[in-house]
């Protein structure tokens, strides 16, 4: 068997167990081990009049580096100069490197690289008639495999274009914030408020905040309901 039938067979086995926004985080963050990077961040390009914003479809990247960078930063750094397409050799860039031209300035590159994301990879996917985009990245220039990368890759544009209906779901708008949709997450895998705060790097009254406030959103009466009405829209 080549090694392209074994990577497709790879991600066929994937796809077959993508069955809801969980096991998309799952599957990306298995990608993330194996290639030695820290962080990964999937996201669809919207074309909104005279500027291009990213829509976050999932994500492991911390709240504040997300909210540093901003979805307009975060579509110029998916689709800039050295996004790779499938087949090519990902090049990567270096925030403490960042050209004063490109779309980080100074201060917002120095500000990613203290927050764990030195070297960025940017990886075009070709799914359906869908383009996406996932960016890797790590805390240490090197530390991301190049050939592992293209394995991915190629393992995402398979595994992804098995499930459409996922996808489409995950790319909807929801209206909780990342760290209400990680509470909710780790709440339905059966971890303890406490356990949360712990995996998330918080206190847990922030983590009852957070669950109260995604309650609220979704008009349920406990956070089991809450739990309930995140998995059947696909968001968790």
């Amino acid at each position: 068997m080549t090694s392209l039938a074994v990577q497709q067979q790879a991600s066929r086995t994937f796809a077959a167990r993508l069955a809801s926004r969980g096991d998309l985080t799952g599957f990306l963050m298995e990608l993330t081990e194996e290639i030695g990077a820290d962080n990964y961040m999937l996201v669809t390009i919207l074309h909104e009049q005279d500027r291009n914003e990213a829509r976050i479809v999932a994500s492991n990247w911390i709240y504040d580096a997300i909210q540093l960078a901003g979805h307009p930063l975060i579509a110029a750094l998916a689709q800039g100069p050295l996004a790779a397409a499938p087949g090519s050799r990902p090049r990567s860039l270096i925030t403490s490197r960042a050209p004063a031209a490109g779309p980080l300035n100074g201060e917002e590159a120095r500000l990613l690289a203290v927050l764990g994301h030195c070297e960025i990879y940017s990886l075009q996917l070709n799914v359906g008639r869908q383009r996406l985009f996932i960016l890797f990245s790590a805390a240490q220039a090197g530390q991301i495999n190049v050939d592992g990368l293209m394995r991915a890759q190629l393992q995402c544009c398979y595994a992804l274009s098995q499930v459409p209906a996922l996808l489409a779901a995950a790319s909807m708008r929801d209206p909780l914030s990342d760290r209400e949709r990680e509470c909710l997450f780790w709440v339905s895998e059966g971890k303890t408020t406490d356990e949360v705060a712990v995996i998330l790097g918080v206190s847990s009254n922030t983590v009852n905040s957070y669950i109260t406030q995604a309650i609220r959103k979704f008009s349920a009466s406990n956070r089991a309901m809450a739990v309930a009405t995140a998995i059947r829209s696909g968001i968790i």
